[in-house]
């Protein structure tokens, strides 16, 4: 395989897809800076043109992720074969991306979601495609995968993650692991569950992460602090910053090492306290991954236009005056004003985690 080319590591990036060198230190000027950047699930191109619009907008960067189910959509539910759908969807919605992020000027983090122990082929399965891609671009076509195996016994969990990590980094690629359970289900990866004692990671168990993973290459953290996935009624979802607190501080002390250096996610962001949020930033949070309100966001925009409009949902031509509804009914009217929806929503996100106007693209 050839050697990966060194990329700049200036505190400007080029707008596209980061990886290598300036993911790191698109990641350091979030961390130093005490800002995140929100990592949207997409599903096709309306959620990922959303996405980048809304970063462009913003001036901030942004990271662009795909959970197994949104990349089987994007590949077309009528594929015969779901898995090579969910393998073909991701490798889709990538090119897409670096496609068009360039144009947006905007750095993007390209990643993909929660990938549970029965979904690590599907991993697998991308980064035998992302060699090949390698090889012909000299660039991997993701920054990053994620590997959840929190529900697993944590030796199992590292182990498998450092398998992967080292067919990762030869293509300048990172890992996310997750420890700790993230309540709630996305995409059938997890439980609906929501009080259990696992929702609160152990601050050795990131320490012991740290010390299995950092030899080999760059991964980032997902330790859960009481997050879940999905929206719940206040006072259900009892978020704990102070946990990744403690697990910096346990790192930083037992290796010698400065403020906060693990890389931290936030999972479960939608519909989370605004000063929990704001806290965890303090503690090395870049990133903080958000779904459910976007989802809602993007559907309650196309449900008041189809509210507004109901006739033309109705009829082509109206029986009784005859008028045409074309103009009404056509999909790029009403998915754009979904897309109008999702990129208010954002607009939010951008705000809440203090990253609007500090994009390191030139």
């Amino acid at each position: 395989m050839q050697p990966i080319k060194k990329e700049n590591t200036m505190s400007s990036l080029k707008p596209g897809v980061v990886w290598g060198d300036n993911y790191q230190t698109l990641l350091r000027a979030c961390k130093e800076g005490e800002y995140a950047l929100p990592a949207v699930n997409v599903i096709g191109t309306n959620s990922v043109n959303a996405v980048l619009e809304a970063a462009a907008k913003n001036k901030s960067d942004v990271i662009i992720q795909l959970s197994n189910g949104g990349a089987e959509f994007f590949a077309g539910k009528g594929m015969a074969d779901p898995f090579k759908a969910k393998v073909l969807g991701a490798i889709s919605a990538a090119q897409h991306v670096h496609l068009l992020a360039q144009e947006y000027g905007v750095a993007v983090i390209l990643s993909t979601d929660h990938a549970n122990k029965k979904l690590v082929p599907w991993v697998d399965a991308m980064l035998d495609y992302g060699v090949e891609y390698f090889k012909q671009h000299g660039r991997p076509l993701f920054s990053s995968h994620m590997i959840d195996l929190s529900e697993e016994p944590i030796h199992e969990n590292l182990e498998t993650c450092a398998r992967v990590l080292k067919r990762m980094v030869p293509l300048g690629m990172s890992i996310e692991i997750e420890l700790g359970v993230t309540g709630g289900e996305e995409d059938g990866v997890g439980s609906d569950e929501i009080d259990n004692a696992k929702l609160y990671t152990q601050p050795e168990d990131v320490l012991l992460a740290y010390e299995t993973l950092a030899p080999i290459g760059h991964f980032s953290t997902a330790a859960s602090f009481g997050n879940v996935h999905g929206v719940y009624s206040p006072g259900n979802v009892k978020l704990r910053p102070d946990i990744l607190k403690n697990s910096q501080e346990l790192v930083a002390k037992s290796k010698g090492l400065g403020k906060n250096p693990l890389d931290l996610v936030f999972h479960g962001g939608s519909g989370s306290e605004k000063d929990k949020i704001a806290e965890s930033l303090k503690y090395g949070v870049f990133k903080m991954n958000i779904d459910t309100d976007t989802q809602f966001a993007f559907a309650e925009s196309i449900g008041k236009y189809i509210w507004n409009n109901e006739r033309a949902f109705a009829y082509q031509i109206d029986p009784e005056d005859g008028k045409p509804y074309k103009k009404q009914y056509d999909p790029r009217v009403w998915l754009r004003e979904g897309e109008k929806g999702m990129i208010a929503r954002l607009n939010e996100a951008f705000a809440d985690l203090r990253s609007a106007g500090k994009s390191l693209a030139a």
